[in-house]
């Protein structure tokens, strides 16, 4: 797939994985070590193939009917989709069957379904537990367990049939300092692999603050806007 948005996407993914090697360099990290997500929520199917035909993998999606329209269309390409939207309890089930990664586990009680749901479909999800760093209020919506909360769900997420703790997910507060953000979920995430030494993922870092994430040890980078421009509106 050969076009002009072909070539807007791939200077724009060029531009963000330099991004990514040099903040991984001045963190004295590998860039292998990081996993690049590209979030395509509101953009077309077309823009997710042409994606993958410049070697993205892994791609991230926030609503479950979006989300499962583009898993099906898209099927013979063979990516990794990772929902990283707020999870509805009702859908829980239902995107255990397309998503290889769910970012956003914050309570006990959408295991349940997301474990029913991935032995329905013969699979292992990979689940994080997102957690809520905002201390304000600020950045009500966006979903998260307390902190305090956090041992408890990765003990269940570690239990659970057809489901694989991986580690932990967050979002930078609003009017936060990313980067002191990002070294709190550090912080979380160690005692989370100190009991689950497999749960080695820290997901956290979008278009503005990947750099913060990078240097607080960041596994995987959730970007859109910064590859796909600006979103098109809801609809």
């Amino acid at each position: 797939m050969s076009d002009t948005r072909s070539a807007e996407l791939a200077a724009s993914l060029a531009e963000v994985r330099e991004r990514i090697a040099h903040a991984c360099a001045a963190a004295g990290r590998d860039p292998a070590e990081v996993t690049l997500v590209v979030v395509t929520k509101t953009f077309p199917a077309d823009d997710v193939a042409r994606l993958a035909a410049l070697g993205v993998v892994d791609v991230g999606e926030n609503r479950h009917q979006e989300a499962a329209a583009k898993a099906e269309a898209l099927a013979h390409l063979g990516l990794r989709w990772h929902f990283i939207g707020r999870l509805q309890r009702n859908k829980a089930r239902a995107v255990a069957a397309y998503a290889d990664v769910v970012h956003s586990v914050d309570r006990v009680e959408l295991l349940g379904p997301l474990s029913s749901g991935a032995m329905d479909a013969g699979r292992v999800v990979d689940v994080l537990v997102q957690v809520d760093l905002d201390q304000t209020g600020a950045s009500a919506g966006r979903g998260g367990a307390a902190p305090t909360a956090v041992p408890a769900i990765a003990d269940e997420a570690a239990r659970a049939s057809g489901l694989r703790l991986a580690g932990v997910m967050a979002v930078a507060p609003l009017g936060a300092d990313p980067g002191e953000a990002f070294a709190r979920l550090r912080t979380i995430g160690d005692a989370v692999r100190a009991a689950h030494p497999q749960a080695r993922w820290i997901s956290a870092g979008m278009s503005g603050d990947l750099d913060q994430a990078v240097a607080a040890g960041a596994t995987h980078l959730r970007v859109g806007s910064a590859i796909l421009g600006q979103r098109p509106p809801l609809q």
